[in-house]
């Protein structure tokens, strides 16, 4: 009986502990959301404020990079057991999206 409370304190005090250190997707995604709400509210700042162009299209370029590579990096882990089918049609959704991303930096 005594050796049945420990096991299951244990237990419980283990997994606790790891929850509250743990860096999961969800604290992950926050963070990630928090850091690219604070790239964009600042080039929207310094767009209403006439600051350059570049400076302002840089910055969003970096937040959008950001968004980009976490959701990448989650699409990959979704897709990776799948069949071949579903990684070629991944790197070519990943291949328009980069394109749909620098084209327009470069025709500008």
């Amino acid at each position: 009986m005594a050796n049945t409370k420990k096991s299951s304190s244990s237990k419980s005090s283990s997994s606790s502990s790891s929850k509250r250190n743990s860096w999961g997707l969800n604290k992950i995604s926050f963070w990630v959301i928090v850091a690219v709400t604070i790239l964009y509210a600042v080039s929207l700042v310094l767009g209403a404020c006439g600051i350059s162009l570049v400076v302002v299209g840089a910055l969003q370029g970096v937040a959008t990079a950001i968004m980009i590579t976490i959701v990448a990096i989650l699409a990959w882990r979704y897709v990776r057991p799948k069949p071949m089918v579903w990684k070629v049609l991944y790197v070519i959704c990943l291949l328009i999206v980069i394109a749909g991303i620098i084209v327009p930096l470069v025709v500008a």
